[in-house]
């Protein structure tokens, strides 16, 4: 008897500890913006594909639901709706998101008009989730990417409209997906925001409501940055920024800022200089920004060609000299270190520091340091 108790009382010590608590399963009902895509649709994914990658793996356990084609009735009506149901328990949450194929008013098996119909099926999947004990959250469809002359236009109307109303009275959690997505587009404008969507030329694809993976993970993005804004507490539970998409007033801001983003070309901006600070040899400088307002650095890139160097000087700012290619020798408070593509060097106020090119490359370097202030 003693010996059993011994044994009894070592294997309780030395078993692994119980399982935790199982993670909250986050479940989707929703369209083909959102479901599930196989290799062979490549490049094409939804974003409830895309959704995981935002959470703690050990909290949360994405359920995709979401399936191609189905309006908030046809999903109810064919079956998914129950097939969902079973699995969830108490403590998971619902995430919503019909009306793209509710708007088709061709096909009765799918349409449902937005003021009556449309929120009364919405409200099937609220009731389930709250018998469940689960949580649901009301998600508006997302944006579909139609540009009318610059001005992208609002293909949702009364449905998002609709599931707004139906959070607000039901007092349910909104994700104001439309919103959130149109706002980024319009920010993207219309070139640019094809990359995003199943605009693929070998497949002959000129899609506007389907994702490329990009757009998918931008849009999963969007949920997670409306999610959060809902229930604060899901942030300890995100494993990726969710700096995403764009404010509303992002295009407004944009005109009224005095002094404008800039793309700029370096064979444009190249200066021959003979080596700074007393340094042998040749240069090319390239001063990215030298002249724009209101910045507080200095930005360029240096090439030092075959036998250059930039002489001993002693510095009264901070310095960084980044090495894009080639082979140096860096000379620091009377030392000298070889240098390569990939080194990094800071130089702070009081040091003393040269670099010159060694072997056959051209040593090219990037500097960063403040302006002088006037």
């Amino acid at each position: 008897m003693v010996r059993m108790f011994i044994l009894v009382a070592i294997l309780a010590c030395c078993a692994p500890a119980a399982a935790g608590t199982p993670p909250r399963q986050i479940f989707i009902a929703g369209d083909s913006t959102a479901s599930h895509y196989g290799p062979e649709r490549a490049p094409r994914e939804g974003w409830g594909q895309q959704l995981q990658g935002f959470l703690d793996d050990d909290a949360y356990v994405v359920r995709n639901h979401a399936q191609s084609g189905r309006s908030s009735r046809s999903f109810i009506a064919e079956g998914w709706f129950d097939g969902m149901a079973k699995d969830m328990r108490s403590g998971d949450v619902l995430l919503i998101q019909f009306g793209h194929n509710d708007e088709k008013i061709e096909d009765p098996s799918r349409y449902n008009e937005p003021l009556r119909a449309f929120p009364e099926w919405l409200m099937r999947y609220v009731e389930l989730a709250r018998a469940k004990g689960a949580k649901p959250i009301l998600v508006t469809p997302v944006a579909r990417r139609k540009f009318d002359h610059g001005q992208l236009l609002d293909t949702h109307g009364l449905y998002a409209q609709a599931v707004r109303d139906l959070a607000s009275r039901e007092n349910v959690g909104l994700i104001d997906l439309t919103a959130l997505s149109m706002d980024w587009l319009r920010a993207a404008g219309d070139e640019a925001s094809k990359a995003y969507f199943m605009h693929v030329p070998e497949q002959d694809q000129q899609d506007d409501t389907h994702f490329q993976r990009r757009g998918a993970v931008m849009v999963a993005c969007l949920v997670v940055r409306g999610w959060k804004q809902i229930d604060p507490a899901l942030a300890a539970h995100v494993v990726r920024d969710t700096d995403c998409g764009a404010p509303a007033t992002a295009l407004a801001d944009r005109k009224a800022q005095p002094n404008p983003s800039l793309i700029v070309h370096e064979h444009d901006i190249a200066v021959q200089q003979s080596g700074p600070h007393g340094g042998a040899g040749t240069t090319t400088a390239y001063p990215f920004f030298r002249d724009a307002p209101a910045l507080g650095f200095e930005f360029r890139k240096r090439v030092l060609h075959k036998g250059a160097g930039i002489g001993l000087h002693q510095h009264h700012k901070d310095e960084i000299y980044y090495v894009l290619a080639g082979r140096g020798v860096y000379e620091l408070d009377g030392t000298a270190q070889a240098v390569q593509a990939g080194d990094a060097m800071l130089t702070r106020p009081g040091s003393t520091h040269a670099i010159r090119q060694d072997g056959e490359e051209d040593l090219v370097l990037l500097i960063m340091y403040g302006k002088k202030q006037e």
